[in-house]
């Protein structure tokens, strides 16, 4: 399979944006996906760490993993994105003969390997396996989505020959599977995947395939979701995950003020999910339980700036939340000037 990136591919061409550096707060932003999935959750708990410790990190919806590692590689002030960890390798060995995309990958780095996302495939009750939707039509996911990467891929692994591949979400591909409209869709998600949780669906109609096909398990790690998890769920399924990883880019501190301010903001925001992963576990998504932070998977080099970061004597600059409501808001020099003005009127 030649699986083209088209406009992903293109993206890759453009630089890293130098934006310069004001006096303001240094923008942060952080790609993850869905409003439903489970990256947009665990993004939001990283930037409710930031913001403990007086640091703003925008959470931005996206299309998924493919989107997030453009993102990180090309968009303004985009230091961090969260990804499968299948893209890295899919574009070394797909798109192996272009050298754009290939120095692209050189500058990506992990900040943190995060947890496995099972692949959920969501079917008519009578498919009984991934040979089943043979013939079918299903829903793989939006162009540039991680979900769209590794329907492809599993699909084409696996030889399976669908009647039709339909580009559509799955927040979309829900409700044309309630209403009969195509036969199953894939969802890669971190189960209790909200989707499945927040909706109504009928477990005599619709199930989760078995996903146990040996030739997979060279790519993917074999995995279960247990009974109960979704409300129409009645036995447990053994299926199989992907890595999730929380990325950054390697940052060079010498080369301008923009990149030295990314950096460093890698860097804060890796010394406070190294010192506070107990804090995550307890209050954030259930998923952060599953995080081991020593599971860093193949082809994926830590950057330097987060290393900096976990160094033992590093000091991060948290400011609690009274000392950031007491900054100025950068109107205070005018004030105190058009006081002084209307003094000597």
């Amino acid at each position: 399979m030649k699986f083209r990136l088209g406009s992903v591919a293109t993206a890759f061409v453009a630089a890293v944006s130098m934006m310069p550096v004001s006096a303001a707060e240094f923008e942060k932003n952080i790609m993850t996906g869905g409003p439903q999935g489970t990256y947009i959750q665990i993004g939001r708990d990283v930037a409710g760490l930031g913001k403990s410790c007086g640091l703003t990190l925008n959470v931005q919806q996206s299309a998924g993993s493919l989107e997030n590692f453009v993102g990180v590689r090309n968009r303004k002030n985009t230091q961090f994105g969260i990804v499968q960890s299948d893209v890295l390798e899919y574009l070394k060995t797909f798109e192996a003969n272009d050298p754009e995309v290939q120095q692209a990958v050189r500058g990506v780095r992990i900040m943190f390997p995060l947890y496995n996302e099972e692949i959920h495939v969501l079917a008519r009750a009578d498919i009984k396996d991934m040979e089943g939707l043979g013939g079918k039509k299903v829903a793989v996911g939006v162009k540039d989505s991680g979900t769209f990467l590794t329907s492809s891929l599993i699909l084409d692994i696996l030889q399976v020959k669908t009647g039709e591949r339909v580009p559509l979400n799955p927040d979309a591909a829900l409700p044309k599977l309630l209403a009969g409209e195509i036969d199953a869709f894939f969802y890669v998600a971190g189960a209790p995947a909200a989707l499945f949780k927040n909706n109504p669906i009928d477990g005599a109609r619709f199930h989760l395939l078995p996903i146990t096909e040996a030739p997979l398990l060279a790519t993917y790690t074999a995995s279960r979701i247990d009974v109960g998890t979704y409300a129409f769920q009645n036995e447990p399924v053994e299926l199989i995950a992907v890595k999730a990883v929380m990325m950054t880019y390697d940052y060079d501190i010498k080369r301008n003020a923009y990149q030295r301010e990314s950096c460093r903001a890698v860097s804060e925001f890796s010394s406070l999910i190294l010192n506070n992963l107990d804090k995550l576990q307890k209050a954030g998504h259930p998923k952060w339980k599953d995080v081991d932070l020593t599971a860093l998977p193949p082809g994926w080099q830590v950057g330097v700036c987060v290393k900096a970061g976990m160094a033992l004597d590093y000091k991060p600059a948290c400011k609690t939340p009274e000392a950031v409501a007491e900054q100025p808001d950068g109107n205070e020099e005018y004030l105190n000037l058009l006081k002084q003005r209307l003094k000597k009127q």
